[in-house]
């Protein structure tokens, strides 16, 4: 990555366990698409609920040559379920990228 990787915690305590798991589901997305120039993460945690409990929100924004992707996932209780769907979704994402880049995408008339 050409940008460090940015990540930022709002109304929650600071996890090196939850860091730990976002530089490794970084390191991995960049592996798997090598031009990602940058990538932010943002978790927060949202309101605690009486009856639902805590509500974990991540943002994700992956940047690459010409395209910024950005992706956004809601769970409850569990903020790493949050981030691999968030991460997953990405990785998705960059693939339909790559594959209209090199043309693999039938083109309408």
């Amino acid at each position: 990555m050409q940008v460090p990787l940015k990540i930022t915690m709002r109304h929650m305590a600071q996890s090196e366990a939850l860091e730990a798991a976002i530089r490794s589901k970084a390191t991995k997305l960049e592996e798997f698409h090598p031009n990602v120039t940058g990538c932010n993460v943002a978790i927060e945690e949202e309101g605690r609920h009486q009856q639902q409990g805590r509500t974990f929100n991540v943002r994700l924004v992956v940047r690459v040559p010409e395209r910024e992707v950005v992706v956004t996932r809601d769970h409850h209780e569990d903020p790493y379920v949050a981030l691999r769907d968030a991460f997953d979704t990405a990785k998705r994402q960059l693939d339909e990228y790559d594959s209209v880049q090199r043309r693999q995408v039938k083109a309408h008339s």
